[in-house]
């Protein structure tokens, strides 16, 4: 009989990386590699465990720069293209190796998962990935949940409760035309929580979210479950708390699974070891080192005397590592089982990204996992967070602390001397768009387009992948040029709209170039849609003990 619950939920987000004025963008790259490394594996599991008659339930959040990078025509073309580059390599390291048994396998390994990759894309899932992960929900096998528009920081973000009201209408908006249903949870971007924040959520009819574990654990009134079931907010969406145990043994490289010597080592790839004369066609300007994907290499240890990769040997790995997380699970359960008067609910987030990019043998491992819960032990449930409030309606109710899951678990992560700049002009933009939305309430023709594509660039510049790039150091001036490109567009259109003097041609230029959101309505920034004030809870939230 199953004494609890595991809820493993799946983080899928990238910034909008989206560049037409240029035909071989670097960071276009960002999301062809998650699309080849752990998008389409992870479709691939979870469409094999359906195949297979595998019962299981998986919580996954794409973000809506992701969906709309998933459904934009020339990305989809530009990815194929991309697929077939590599593709091409792939076939070219398989002849270069042939004399080199240490690596030949390794080789064709990669031709197979990029030909495979290939007939997914195109051949199974008609170019549209969305469509891929709606199939899998309308099945009952995935509960997909929505974020923020553009992943921005909402305790930062919070100054203007107009703000935040956008970021999460859009992104349920967006769901919703994906998905023909409207979300029931959402994923706070950076797990960033500000009491409050859930009210606006109440407002488009999100039933929960998570917090990082803390913010549950300091909740006040304390939490009877700590963080083993969630706690309904006095809004009356629910909280639930991740589960710091269950997250170190995957999330850390250290001491989590990961880091096995066995497992394939990310940062050893041909794009920096082959000759320039050879590599050269397959990098960025010809010249611009960069990784390829194609890595010969597992992590050995902590040397630079790396040891060739060894499929069979990485895969034994996962399948122990599968069970060993599926016991400790078990374990975990048993204890909690017997001193709560309900089954407790384990929440294991991570970002989805970690399996197949970052953790090459991660979708295998997922895979190995679903399967041994489902057939190899029954003290264990794989539900999601909407599942659990369906069998227990009844939570207690507690206002969650303040938190995040960044570094030190609060907002020093996206404010910090590196970063802190960008905060006095997101703000200073947030009045002056919500000022547009209440001064031109029925705008049209070319004042509406502005307005809109205004909207359009301060979501884009409120994104957190900016402010965290300028924090851990990796592509800041990149980030840097994002943030001040959008802020620079908004403050012009703004402008050219006070001023009556709008430059249709460069206006049409900017929507073409910077299009997300195609649907979108300026006026969801204006102060009546927000009702701000003290939720009651609801009938069915009753308090426990």
């Amino acid at each position: 009989m199953t004494k609890g619950y595991l809820a493993l939920v799946l983080h899928a987000h990238l910034p909008y990386v989206r560049h037409p004025e240029n035909e071989y963008f670097l960071e276009e790259k960002w999301l062809y590699e998650a699309i080849t490394e752990t998008y389409i594996p992870l479709l691939w599991v979870f469409d094999k465990l359906a195949e297979d008659g595998i019962d299981y339930r998986v919580t996954f959040n794409l973000s809506p720069t992701l969906l709309s990078m998933f459904n934009d025509d020339l990305l989809r073309g530009r990815y194929v293209r991309h697929l077939e580059h590599l593709l091409e390599l792939a076939d070219k390291e398989v002849a270069r190796t042939r004399y080199q048994p240490e690596f030949h396998g390794t080789a064709q390994l990669y031709r197979d998962l990029f030909t495979h990759a290939h007939y997914l894309f195109t051949e199974k899932y008609h170019w549209n990935l969305a469509e891929a992960f709606k199939r899998l929900q309308d099945a009952g096998r995935l509960e997909i949940i929505t974020s923020g528009a553009t992943h921005g920081y909402f305790p930062l973000l919070g100054l203007q409760r107009e703000v935040i009201n956008a970021q999460a209408a859009v992104g349920v908006d967006l769901y919703e035309r994906c998905f023909g249903r409207r979300p029931s949870g959402f994923w706070l971007p950076e797990c960033g929580y500000k009491p409050g924040d859930d009210r606006i959520l109440k407002q488009h009819g999100v039933k929960y979210f998570l917090v990082e574990n803390h913010g549950t654990l300091y909740a006040s009134p304390r939490p009877k479950y700590g963080n083993y079931a969630p706690l309904y907010c006095p809004s009356g969406v629910a909280a639930f708390g991740r589960d710091r145990e269950s997250s170190k043994q995957v999330w850390s490289a250290k001491e989590g699974y990961p880091g096995d010597f066995d497992y394939r080592d990310f940062y050893r790839d041909i794009g920096y070891d082959l000759d320039l004369s050879y590599i050269g066609p397959y990098l960025p300007d010809g010249h611009i080192r960069t990784h390829t994907g194609i890595k010969y290499y597992r992590i050995t240890g902590d040397t630079d005397d790396k040891q060739p990769y060894v499929r069979s040997w990485a895969l034994e790995k996962a399948a122990t590592h599968a069970g060993n997380f599926m016991f400790n699970r078990e374990k975990q359960i048993e204890w909690l089982s017997g001193i709560f008067d309900r089954k407790p609910l384990i929440v294991a987030p991570y970002d989805a990204e970690l399996f197949g990019h970052w953790w090459f043998e991660g979708p295998q491992w997922l895979d190995f996992l679903i399967r041994k819960i489902s057939c190899d032990q029954q003290n264990i449930e794989m539900i999601t967070p909407g599942d659990y409030l369906r069998i227990y309606p009844h939570n207690q109710v507690a206002t969650p602390c303040e938190s995040s899951w960044g570094w030190k678990g609060y907002h020093e992560v996206w404010l910090n001397g590196a970063n802190d700049w960008i905060w006095r002009h997101l703000h200073k933009a947030g009045d002056r768009m919500i000022e547009l939305a209440n001064s031109y309430p029925e705008a049209e023709g070319t004042q509406r387009r502005a307005l809109n594509q205004a909207a359009r660039e301060l979501l884009l510049a409120q994104s957190s992948d900016w402010p965290f790039i300028m924090k851990t150091g990796t592509m800041v001036e990149y980030a840097k040029m994002r943030f001040q490109s959008h802020i620079a567009n908004f403050t012009r259109i703004y402008e050219e709209i006070k001023g009556n003097r709008i430059d249709e041609g460069w206006l049409h230029w900017i929507e073409n170039s910077n299009n997300i959101f195609p649907e979108v309505d300026y006026r969801v920034y204006c102060s009546s849609n927000v009702a701000d004030l003290p939720g009651a809870v609801s009938p069915e939230a009753a308090a426990v003990g």
